[in-house]
């Protein structure tokens, strides 16, 4: 029985968080992707493909990285590999820009899109008729760069809430956490009130500010000045004390929890 190829991978990505989890995907992809190398820069990056013996399968390569726009890159050196980009920017960005590219993926990361750009370059690798990767067109570069001054994505900064007969808002950081109760998701407020709101956790994920919540098991997500306190327990988990939870300590995920020391050091 044939098996696909393992693939080989450099990412360069410059916040640490989102490149422990695109890692952690890619080691759950069938076969594992292997990640041999990272970078954060464009410079680290440029060095790193010049020292490598051999050349990678793919780059993840994030836009917008500490020391400039990643396009950079395909103007100091040979890309030797297809690309898949990973961005906070729409989309339409991105369809501007071809260069020996496979495919785009939009933060935060989804599982399935991930697998599906990976099923998509193991075809490529085994088609006999794959192109190789094109050369790097600098007017895709000056096009890209003009749509790409649209601003970075923004978060919600309140939500609306019924009282009664009446509508309330709340301001997002008078937020301690949210949390899901009997197919229902609450809001939990810093002067201690419940409200219902109507999103589930995997949408408010997405809509809030990552720098500010994070998820910490499949029943809370919450704010990081709400963490009261952080105690260890059994199987290297952890429990946070949160402000106004009368449930008492929440438990961090086992699976969440190098994400959440991440979150944490940023």
């Amino acid at each position: 029985m044939s098996t696909s190829p393992a693939l080989r991978a450099l990412l360069i990505e410059d916040e640490p968080l989102a490149a422990r989890r695109l890692t952690e995907l890619l080691r759950r992809q069938q076969p594992a992707v292997e990640v041999v190398a990272t970078a954060e820069s464009v410079a680290a990056a440029k060095v790193l493909l010049a020292t490598l013996q051999s050349a990678p399968d793919v780059l993840f390569l994030d836009i917008h990285l500490a020391d400039g726009l990643s396009f950079e890159l395909f103007e100091q050196t040979t890309v030797p590999c297809p690309v898949i980009f990973t961005t906070a920017y729409d989309q339409y960005a991105i369809r501007a820009f071809k260069v020996n590219s496979v495919d785009y993926l939009l933060k935060p990361i989804d599982a399935g899109e991930l697998e599906a750009a990976v099923q998509k370059l193991r075809e490529r690798r085994a088609s006999t008729h794959a192109a190789a990767p094109t050369a790097f067109d600098p007017a895709l570069l000056v096009q890209v760069l003009q749509q790409m001054q649209t601003p970075r994505p923004t978060y919600k900064e309140q939500f609306v809430v019924r009282v009664g007969e009446h509508l309330k808002t709340i301001a997002t950081e008078q937020i301690a956490y949210f949390f899901s109760l009997e197919k229902a998701t609450l809001l939990q407020t810093r002067e201690n009130r419940r409200f219902v709101v109507d999103y589930t956790l995997e949408q408010l994920e997405s809509l809030l500010d990552p720098r500010q919540f994070f998820r910490l098991n499949r029943t809370y997500l919450a704010q990081a000045s709400a963490i009261q306190d952080i105690i260890h327990y059994t199987n290297y988990r952890l429990q946070t004390v949160l402000q106004h939870c009368p449930e008492g300590p929440v438990l961090v995920s086992r699976e969440r929890v190098p994400a959440f020391k991440a979150w944490l050091d940023r």
